[in-house]
């Protein structure tokens, strides 16, 4: 009873809460995917299920026993001077379930100070924090539920804010026909103190997706859906009408604008990605972010905004990745991650690579 008692709060809780996005609100750093893999994948994936440990960060039911001992560590070149990266560790306890611990942060660099007549007071930085206590167990047969409370922290030169979170997720995994669907609420919380006495909102987000490996080919499916809570995603700059339209096919014009800003909004829900896997210790990913790419190409000149792409390689005690994603004709950003498995280490067994 208990466990449908969970169940049922998961699907309760996104009618609960205010919906928003963009960057109306606080602690968005939250959304930049700190994993390569990820990144390669669209910046989003809730649902492969396997021994990564940063997939965990995506979605804490995801986090097995596949990952005890598992360290990770992540880094992502930004854009001008700004750096993100994370750390974690998993363990797993065949009576109370796996835990992961970690740590994430973004700094954005170092900024002048100055006074209001240009004359330069010194130098100040900015950065924010979050801690990841990740926990997940098996609530039926190939069902498992995770939470993962992360603590936040903000500095900004003299002004610090502080808040909690948590991320709340549900997975069904099947083995034998390697299909994987998860659903998640991102950023459940509160600021807690703000900096200026004006608290702001949280980037709160309902995902679902799902992933599904091939059975004779080398290929993965990745379908992910955020921001269900929220049916519209677009934003239109007004513009001034200066000319006047005497086309007798005004009403066929403004049906097929209708349609296409449907059509238009409902892709901006979901991110496809596809892994190609021909080996067990080599993958390569692909993905299409419609959403990013309807908001930050330039206007008839999309080029490759919104697409991404990743590489990895994974050995007996360790493994590297690396992905790219292509936000705007101005630049990429680059993430590296390496694991190391400790619970392999000085052992001179041969061990199965999954």
């Amino acid at each position: 009873m208990k466990k449908i008692n969970i169940i049922i709060v998961l699907l309760i809780l996104p009618f609960l809460v205010k919906a928003q996005i963009g960057g109306n609100g606080v602690f968005n750093f939250l959304k930049i995917t700190n994993s390569a893999r990820v990144a390669g994948l669209g910046g989003v994936n809730i649902s492969i299920f396997d021994e990564d440990l940063n997939m965990a960060y995506q979605n804490p039911a995801l986090l097995n026993s596949q990952m005890n001992g598992k360290v990770t560590l992540n880094f992502v070149n930004y854009f001008t001077d700004i750096s993100l990266g994370s750390v974690a560790y998993a363990f797993n306890s065949k009576k109370f379930g796996t835990f992961s611990a970690g740590l994430q942060f973004i700094n954005y660099g170092k900024f002048q100070s100055a006074e209001a007549t240009g004359i330069r007071t010194g130098d100040f930085s900015a950065a924010d924090y979050a801690i990841n206590l990740i926990w997940s167990k098996d609530l039926y047969k190939n069902v498992k539920a995770g939470v993962n409370i992360k603590p936040l922290y903000s500095h900004y030169e003299v002004y610090t804010s502080y808040g909690v979170v948590a991320d709340l997720g549900i997975t069904y995994y099947n083995n034998e026909t390697k299909f994987a669907t998860s659903f998640v609420l991102k950023n459940v919380g509160t600021q807690i103190k703000s900096y200026n006495n004006n608290h702001e909102k949280i980037p709160f987000d309902v995902q679902w997706g799902i992933s599904k490996k091939l059975a004779h080919a080398p290929f993965r499916i990745n379908v992910t859906a955020h921001h269900l809570h929220k049916w519209n995603l677009r934003y239109e700059v007004p513009q001034k009408v200066t000319t006047i339209s005497f086309a007798e096919n005004e009403d066929d014009s403004n049906k097929g604008k209708v349609l296409y800003n449907v059509l238009d909004n409902s892709f901006r829900h979901f991110i496809i990605g596809i892994d190609l896997i021909p080996l067990k210790s080599f993958y390569a990913s692909f993905a299409y972010n419609h959403m990013q790419r309807q908001e930050m190409r330039i206007v008839d000149k999309g080029g490759f905004s919104g697409f991404s792409w990743g590489f990895g390689v994974k050995l007996k005690k360790f493994g590297i990745s690396f992905g790219r994603a292509r936000y705007h004709l101005a630049g990429s950003s680059n993430h590296f991650s390496l694991y190391v498995d400790l619970s392999k280490m000085g052992s001179k067994k041969n061990v199965k690579v999954d």
